[in-house]
Formats: structure tokens, C-alpha cells, sequence
């Protein structure tokens, strides 16, 4: 099983409070935005070696205590927002644990070589033909 596949739902934390931006005197009165909290090193669901790759990889939005905060507020409704920010939280963690491929360098064939030797020439020579006229 892979680490974003995992259920984290016991150790995620929800927090709602009022938005800004869309949503008229309804964002005055209704909290929608919602905040998820994940204590990166407290966690059972992580092994260490795990938790050392979250805190190396999504550094930028983990703070000083270990805990990973994400927040969305684009939706009108609590449960919209909570749905946003659950997929944000998931799609991180695949990002933080898939590892990169590595680059094999290649060579250039022989007859790219060739090609590319043979156009310098051709422009070569236009331009030195335009400069005898």
C-alpha cells in the first residue's frame, strides 16, 4: 500500500471559520473556510523515514511544531471546502512520496550531427554570398 493511499481521517484536523471574497452578507454570517492541520511528527500512520521525506518535500507549508496546515476557501459551502482541501491534502502527499525518475542523458546521432553541420554551412554561405553583391 502507498503512503497516500493510507487512512489519515483519524489524525486530520478540520477547522472552519469565515471567509473572504464571494458570497455576499452570506460571508458574514457562515463560516466556509476550512483549514486541515496534520501533526507530521506525531503521526502512526507515518514511519519515520516517511515523515523525514514530508518534512524535507513540503517544507514551505509545514511550520516550526511539525504540522502541515492547508486551507481553501473558493467553495460556498463548509462541506465543499472541506472536500477541496481533503483532495489538496491527498494529492500532496502522492506528489511528497512518488519518487522522480532519473534523467539518462542521451547522445546525438551521427546524422543529427551531420544535419545541423550542413544548415551552418548553407547559412554560411547565403551569407557570404550577400556580402559581394
Amino acid at each position: 500500500m502507498k503512503t497516500w493511499e493510507k487512512d489519515f481521517s483519524k489524525e486530520i484536523i478540520y477547522r472552519a471559520s469565515r471567509s473572504s471574497g464571494a458570497g455576499g452578507q452570506n460571508v458574514n454570517k457562515v463560516s466556509t473556510k476550512v483549514e486541515l492541520s496534520f501533526d507530521v511528527l506525531n503521526s502512526s500512520v507515518l514511519s519515520d523515514e516517511e515523515k523525514m521525506v514530508m518534512m524535507e518535500k513540503l517544507s514551505a507549508k509545514i511550520n516550526q511544531e511539525g504540522i502541515l496546515k492547508i486551507t481553501s476557501q473558493t467553495e460556498r459551502t463548509q462541506l465543499g471546502n472541506k472536500e477541496v482541501v481533503t483532495e489538496k491534502f491527498y494529492k500532496l502527499l502522492q506528489k511528497a512520496f512518488t519518487k522522480k525518475k532519473k534523467r539518462i542523458p542521451t547522445n546525438i546521432s551521427k546524422a543529427a550531427k551531420e544535419k545541423r553541420l550542413a544548415d551552418k554551412k548553407l547559412q554560411s554561405q547565403k551569407k557570404e554570398e550577400r556580402r559581394f553583391k
